[in-house]
């Protein structure tokens, strides 16, 4: 007859000396604790990180754990999705033997994993940033090559450019022919023009001076 709580405490004493300052027991009854795994330092010293929460059920191992994620940091929900299911996986391959070290191994390369796509995922946006701009610089030096379309569109919109500022033109000398006025409509709107001339010779006789010398 298999003796659970025997298996139990041998694993639990094991677990405390392969994890010293991440395992922690919740309580005895049932047997219950939590181990944080952490994964390897990636760019700029980020790690991603997940504290997983384990029971023993009472003919554990030959009955999978409970295990849950109680926190997590740097992880989206993808990331922890995947992460219940490989230690589904993970318990199912390993009934009857004590698995919890094997799944936090699992999960350990899991985090790893991880870390490595958040790199590869910000080197690929990095690139992809800086193809924009190698292609926004090449816009601004070449400008938008010439093609039949584009072509066809730009000279659509000059002729009707142009055709709009002829008709303005026309409209302008059109009304200023209208307005320009004739020597006659001038005379006629000024009544001061037919005396003008005789009001100045009769300014300037008055004021000739006669030299007696002479």
């Amino acid at each position: 007859m298999t003796d659970y709580s025997e298996e139990q405490r041998n694993e639990l004493e094991a677990l405390e000396s392969i994890y010293p300052d991440s395992f922690t027991v919740l309580s005895e009854k049932p047997t219950t604790f939590t181990i944080t795994v952490t994964s390897e330092a990636g760019e700029n010293d980020e790690t991603v990180q997940t504290t997983l929460k384990f029971t023993y059920r009472e003919k554990y191992p030959d009955e999978t754990p409970l295990y849950e994620i109680v926190s997590q940091e740097n992880l989206d929900d993808n990331d922890v999705m995947d992460i219940i299911k490989l230690l589904e996986q993970q318990a199912e391959e390993n009934l009857g033997m004590v698995m919890i070290f094997t799944l936090v191994s699992a999960v350990q390369e899991k985090l790893n994993e991880i870390v490595d796509q958040i790199k590869t995922r910000r080197e690929e946006e990095k690139k992809q940033k800086e193809r924009e701009a190698e292609e926004e610089e090449k816009q601004r030096f070449h400008g938008t090559p010439v093609t039949i379309e584009n072509f066809l569109n730009w000279k659509a919109k000059f002729d009707a450019e142009l055709l709009e500022i002829k008709r303005k033109k026309m409209k302008e000398e059109e009304q200023a022919g209208k307005n320009k006025l004739s020597g006659k409509q001038l005379f006629e709107m000024d009544h001061n023009l037919d005396t003008s001339d005789i009001q100045f010779l009769e300014d300037a006789g008055n004021s000739v001076e006669v030299d007696e010398s002479l």
